[in-house]
């Protein structure tokens, strides 16, 4: 493959410590792609609002990402910034703020995410109608479907299109819905969509509470998709840590211990970008080793760990799988 001018940069530039674990896993994923394997990636935090979908979407689009994981939050916030983009509040001095400060924000119905604050009229209740229309609809019918499939409705329906307000090429979910790509939301239910799910079923506008299917249903697809993948190698790209990282992680010993299927193969490549600290007896930032004993990785396979700022590092790790 050629690479250009960012691959370039940090192939040269990119030797030591946490900076050589980054260009190992960004040639080591170029190769397991090379060798004829598939990629799932992984994303805690609050990743879609950082806008990763400017490299993500084209991840997907030329076919280096597979499958995804990931949090409630990412998956609603993709969707809030292609509609409500220009509304968002930069703080770049938020370490300062005051109690006071951010009393105000909060009257202003400006959700702080770190340096940034997600707007609330204009993404979370213009979303909120949308997708409430199709709670509502699949209820009336009987129907049920996941948490990613209601948001791949409304973004090939073009209910949003007239408040677009970024490139919707740049919407990793918009990219995900028209390739129908295959996403796991564990624990949805720890979302604002979440929230508004249950204030609707609580109110009795949405009748059956298991309208929007459930994380134990998004594991029986999991394990389906992944015996039917794995064979040809299907790697582990984790963004962070918590359940999108810990959930779909499990789906090897479930299939080898619970359902006594040892044929099934390990996951043949891992990689995780995180800001945990393992001394703590953390599940999410545990060494990559660790993972060889509850029977998720192999001895043998390709192994990293990234301990930097995921908001940096995946995008360059992404620019070099691209070739940029």
């Amino acid at each position: 493959m050629t690479h250009g001018p960012i691959s370039q940069f940090i192939s040269h530039h990119y030797r030591h410590f946490n900076a050589a674990v980054m260009i190992d896993a960004a040639r080591a994923y170029t190769q397991h792609l090379e060798n004829g394997g598939k990629m799932f990636l992984t994303m805690g935090g609050a990743m879609s609002t950082a806008e990763l979908g400017l490299s993500l979407a084209e991840m997907i689009r030329q076919d280096k990402v597979h499958g995804i994981c990931c949090t409630g939050a990412n998956l609603e916030e993709d969707v809030f910034n292609l509609v409500a983009h220009d509304h968002y509040v930069r703080i770049p001095n938020y370490r300062e703020l005051t109690p006071a400060d951010e009393e105000s924000l909060c009257k202003r119905h400006l959700n702080r995410v770190t340096d940034t604050c997600i707007p609330e009229a204009e993404a979370l209740r213009r979303i909120e109608n949308a997708v409430l229309e199709e709670w509502i609809a699949a209820d009336s019918r009987g129907e049920r479907f996941f948490p990613h499939e209601f948001m791949f409705k409304i973004l090939l329906s073009g209910k949003l299109k007239e408040h677009y307000q970024i490139d919707p090429k740049d919407s990793w979910l918009m990219e995900a819905a028209i390739r129908n790509l295959p996403i796991f939301v564990p624990g949805w239910e720890d979302s604002t969509l979440g929230n508004m799910y249950a204030a609707h079923c609580i109110s009795g506008e949405v009748k059956n509470i298991h309208t929007v299917k459930t994380g134990i249903e998004y594991m029986i697809l999991l394990a389906e998709w992944y015996t039917q993948i794995a064979p040809d190698g299907l790697g582990f790209f984790q963004i962070g840590g918590g359940i999108a990282g810990d959930f779909p992680i499990c789906v090897v010993p479930m299939l080898h211990q619970d359902l006594r299927r040892p044929e099934v193969p390990l996951w043949s490549y891992f990689c995780q970008i995180s800001d945990s600290t393992t001394s703590y007896g953390s599940y999410s930032g545990a060494v990559p080793n660790e993972k060889i004993t509850w029977g998720k990785l192999g001895k043998e396979s390709p192994k990293f760990i990234i301990e930097s700022d995921a908001t940096i590092v995946a995008p360059l790790i992404f620019a070099y799988v691209l070739g940029w």
